[in-house]
């Protein structure tokens, strides 16, 4: 083979390898954009995610907190209910201490 084909020859491979490597790192950089797409979409989808899981999460901690709330106030109100009844027993006694009383002050002075 002559010395000018040879170059051609040359030439015509290092253009190919050119393309070849020009083409391989175009599919690389598609790949990549592709990753980071779809790292993208992930991490809102986890965000969503998360985020919805938050909401669940107060959402039954409401619950609970005005279920006992409830609790409380029932308990609060059997309570108040049972201190009245015990303090209108213990009225008539109080009336009739408090009559003796003054009764027995009225009659020391006198």
């Amino acid at each position: 083979m002559a010395r000018p084909e040879v170059l051609d020859r040359i030439k015509e491979a290092e253009s190919e390898a050119d393309d070849i490597v020009a083409d391989a790192e175009e599919a690389r950089e598609e790949r990549i954009a592709e990753a980071r797409e779809e790292a993208d979409r992930i991490r809102e989808e986890a965000r969503e995610e998360a985020d919805a899981m938050k909401r669940e999460r107060i959402e039954e901690a409401r619950e609970e907190t005005a279920a006992e709330r409830e609790e409380i106030l029932a308990e609060g109100k059997a309570e108040r209910e049972a201190l009245e009844e015990r303090a209108g027993e213990k009225r008539d006694e109080v009336v009739e201490y408090t009559v003796d009383l003054f009764t027995e002050a009225v009659h020391a002075q006198t």
